[in-house]
């Protein structure tokens, strides 16, 4: 089974390949897409309408979260390919849910329903939670806006993971090995790491990286 699809314990890094990325990531898309209109067609209420959908956007969440967390402290050609395939797909679909007009208006029409006050504090909050996001994520804009709105997502996200890339290939690219003179005040745990890490290389003294927590 695709690590990514399983939700039944914690995430299991040791299992995730980069050719899980894709299929896993296709599959909850069209997943959230799916409960997405089943909701709109639903009555308006908890159980029909927001539960379902808040259940698929956490599988979406919870599975590209995995993704981007490898991908930022164990990155691979690999796995940054497969990460920058499938960004612009879970870009378009979260721009998609925030502009959707016709969920904005049924959780509005679930804040003024007799149901609302009866839900529980975590959950009036869930849907407060979810106009708010509606509005900021241009629900509200007209079409030409939330078109120049969703292109601007798309290029943020592109540019987040150009730095974020940049930024790890020149923590990775950057050492410094130095000698006893300009060691004093480091603690010993410190020192005995950076030692190690000089010796890997067959070099005398002591190594930092900009890794933590040599740095």
């Amino acid at each position: 089974m695709n690590p990514l699809l399983d939700f039944s314990g914690l995430p299991r890094f040791a299992q995730l390949r980069p050719e899980h990325v894709t299929p896993a990531v296709d599959t909850l898309l069209a997943e959230g897409r799916t409960t997405i209109e089943r909701v709109l067609a639903a009555p308006v209420s908890w159980d029909t309408f927001v539960a379902p959908l808040e259940d698929a956007n956490e599988h979406i969440g919870r599975a590209w979260g995995q993704v981007a967390h490898l991908h930022a402290v164990l990155d691979s050609p690999e796995l940054r390919e497969a990460y920058n395939a499938n960004l612009p797909k879970l870009t378009q679909y979260w721009t998609e849910l925030g502009q959707n007009q016709a969920l904005f208006d049924k959780y509005k029409s679930l804040a003024d329903s007799p149901e609302y006050p009866t839900l529980s504090t975590a959950r009036r909050r869930i849907v407060d939670n979810a106009l708010r996001d509606f509005r900021l994520g241009g629900a509200e804009l007209p079409p030409g806006k939330k078109a120049r709105f969703a292109a601007i997502q798309e290029e943020l996200a592109q540019l987040g993971s150009r730095f974020s890339e940049n930024l790890l290939d020149a923590t990775k690219a950057f050492s410094i090995v130095v000698d006893e003179t300009r060691i004093a005040g480091i603690p010993p745990d410190v020192l005995a790491a950076a030692r190690e890490a000089a010796q890997k290389d067959g070099k005398p003294g002591w190594k930092f990286t900009l890794h933590a927590p040599s740095y």
